[in-house]
């Protein structure tokens, strides 16, 4: 028999009185619903609340199978060394699709979230950190609306809505004499409407690439996996035009957060590598740095060194 003492906490549900749901509980599970994971501090943030409220609502959520906690966080939660993260649960998926048309599809949350991997965990949690950053300061600066993926792809062509995946489509690169087809899908695509500057500059748009530092910068050959690889397809989509084509945008810059200052350096030196050097649609930081302030007046780094923030001028 195990040692009490040694075996690992579990998250598991208690029988409870009945809740009633606030409105404000329907914008917690839409939140969750819309970044996958979240973490209860970026709820906070998200939703403007206070701490102590926010973590007994979410405390009811989850017991009442409104939220999940996936069980992968366990370690963390066996440290104490890290905020709770939350997933939608089997019920709250049901208010979601009563109240918001979501489509199920069949899936069943609480399953799909035993299967979270700790690789998926770590990566979702990321995108999510920078996404939130964006909400975040978007609701508080004056003049400045968040654009998020669904409003994007509502103004995409109707083939593209149509798709199962619509933020993937295929670029077509030359290699050593060969013709490459590769895919290319973004962790996320959002746009920033800058209130009061003219046509053609009030729009901009991003593809998110969240980098945890574990993919190779360089590789043999295109065909193989790695960021330079990445670099080259975006460079290739913008040439080529794919994003006006494929989602209906103008344009386009690629939002690269990665794990520290040196893997900017590296990523950066992967760049200027691109045929005709650094490209200022590439754009860098770290996550340190960009966690001390506003991600709105941060100084980013693009491909050619130059630094600025993501404000029109």
């Amino acid at each position: 028999m195990p040692n009490p003492q040694t075996r690992r906490p579990r998250f598991e549900r208690t029988q409870i009185r009945p809740m009633v749901l606030t409105p404000r509980d329907q914008e917690i599970l839409r939140a969750v619903y819309r970044h996958r994971l979240l973490r209860s501090t970026q709820l906070i943030a998200l939703l403007d609340g206070s701490r102590q409220a926010m973590l007994r609502r979410l405390q009811l959520l989850f017991h009442h199978g409104y939220l999940d906690r996936p069980a992968m966080q366990l370690d963390w939660y066996a440290r104490g060394s890290e905020p709770l993260v939350y997933a939608l649960g089997n019920r709250g998926a049901e208010i979601l699709e009563a109240e918001d048309g979501v489509r199920r599809g069949g899936i069943r949350w609480n399953a799909k979230n035993r299967n979270v991997s700790r690789v998926f965990l770590h990566h979702a949690l990321a995108v999510a950190e920078v996404m939130a950053a964006f909400e975040v300061a978007c609701r508080s600066r004056e003049g400045v609306q968040f654009i998020p993926p669904q409003e994007v792809l509502a103004g995409a062509p109707a083939e593209t809505r149509g798709l199962r995946l619509p933020f993937r489509w295929q670029v077509e690169v030359r290699q050593g004499g060969k013709l490459h087809r590769l895919g290319v899908e973004p962790d996320r695509v959002f746009g920033l409407l800058f209130e009061g500057e003219p046509e053609g500059r009030n729009l901009a748009f991003f593809f998110l690439e969240a980098d945890r530092g574990t993919m190779p910068v360089r590789r043999k050959g295109i065909a193989q996996t790695s960021f330079l690889r990445k670099l080259v397809c975006y460079q290739e989509t913008w040439r080529q035009g794919l994003h006006r084509r494929h989602l209906g945008t103008p344009n386009f810059r690629v939002l690269t957060v990665t794990a520290s200052r040196k893997r900017v350096e590296h990523l950066m030196e992967a760049c200027r590598s691109l045929v005709g050097g650094g490209s200022r649609i590439f754009l860098f930081t770290d996550r340190a740095s960009l966690a001390r302030g506003d991600i709105l007046t941060h100084e980013w780094v693009n491909g050619r060194g130059e630094s600025g923030s993501l404000l029109p001028d």
